[in-house]
């Protein structure tokens, strides 16, 4: 008898995390498919936007904020924020246009500024984890600290001319037919590529799931939650870093007021990309589809003409805070399996 009272139990949890798997790709599935369709109606309401261009102009136009989507989130996993990614994006720009203008090796230049900005986040984390302070208060000072040492380096823009960052800015990879990429893109695919299997086939990722879902619970666990809460902000310094020298390419400066606001797009991508803002749920190709849907907003203003740019803004806080509203959704449905 006691053998048959025990087995209905497993089933019961089999089920239930059934269940829970399916709510859990349920967001990230929703952002897939409003992607689609908004290309769909791309293409029913303009000529020529059903092509293969378009889509990879999304790509081309978005290869920076798709990398500080990346590096965000592995941070919002975590349950956490950072706030200084757009300001270390303009200081990166800062310091490479500022080093190729004394004549450094662009190589070098590279190498220093992905080095400052993985460090800069590592001192984020450590300061977050040493002293326990919000990861918001932290980040703040972060993004005016940056902010302030673009200053420091020149208040005016600086020009690159490097025949490197030239090169790299003007190169276009072909692919079939007339269709083309830009390298940014492959390097930010990569970045992509690398934080999936990070995330989701090795220790350091599974322990960033189980922070987010209950850091009390993941220290009870013998897991490394102090050593990977302060990595996950150096991933995303890194990642900034890497934003910045793409944006470089892609503009050819260094300007400190470059990157305003650009935070405020890459938690908006993470979050409309199926990411929890408290932790625990959420997957880097969602946050890639998320910057593609932010990307076809802007494509829609583009190819419309009469809206103003600000209508951007406006779609995406609609469309940040349905998402939000959709993760609250799911997230009780788990509770109440």
């Amino acid at each position: 008898m006691s053998v048959l009272t025990r087995t209905p139990a497993p089933q019961g949890r089999t089920r239930i995390s059934r269940l829970q798997g399916k709510a859990r790709y349920a967001p990230t599935l929703a952002t897939v498919g409003l992607f689609l369709a908004m290309f769909a109606a791309g293409a029913i309401m303009y000529p020529g936007f059903l092509s293969g261009q378009v889509f990879l102009n999304l790509l081309i136009d978005n290869t920076f904020l798709i990398v500080l989507a990346v590096g965000m989130t592995f941070v919002i996993l975590t349950g956490g924020i950072d706030l200084s990614v757009g300001s270390v994006v303009a200081l990166s720009m800062m310091i490479a246009a500022a080093l190729l203008q004394a004549g450094w090796n662009p190589i070098a230049v590279i190498a220093l500024v992905l080095l400052t900005g993985a460090t800069f986040g590592l001192l984020m984390g450590l300061v977050i984890q040493v002293f326990e302070i919000q990861p918001f208060i932290v980040t703040l000072a972060g993004l005016f600290l940056a902010r302030g040492l673009c200053y420091v380096i020149s208040v005016d823009s600086i020009t690159v001319t490097d025949p490197f960052f030239t090169a790299m800015a003007q190169a276009r990879i072909p692919l079939t037919g007339n269709l083309f990429i830009a390298p940014g893109v492959v390097i930010a695919l990569v970045v992509v590529a690398i934080a999936f299997y990070v995330l989701h086939q090795t220790r350091f990722g599974r322990t960033v799931y189980a922070i987010g879902g209950g850091e009390s619970s993941a220290l009870l666990m013998g897991l490394a939650v102090p050593r990977t809460k302060v990595l996950v902000y150096g991933i995303s310094g890194l990642c900034s870093a890497i934003a910045g020298i793409l944006f470089s390419f892609y503009s050819l400066s260094g300007y400190s007021l470059a990157a305003t606001g650009l935070e405020l797009d890459a938690i908006a991508a993470v979050v409309v990309g199926g990411t929890l803002l408290t932790g625990g749920y959420g997957y880097v190709l969602g946050s890639l589809a998320g910057v593609l849907i932010l990307g076809i907003v802007q494509t829609f203003i583009s190819y419309e003409g009469t809206l103003s740019s600000w209508w951007t803004r406006i779609v995406i806080g609609a469309l940040l805070l349905a998402f939000i509203l959709l993760q609250k959704l799911f997230s009780r449905k788990v509770k109440l399996t």
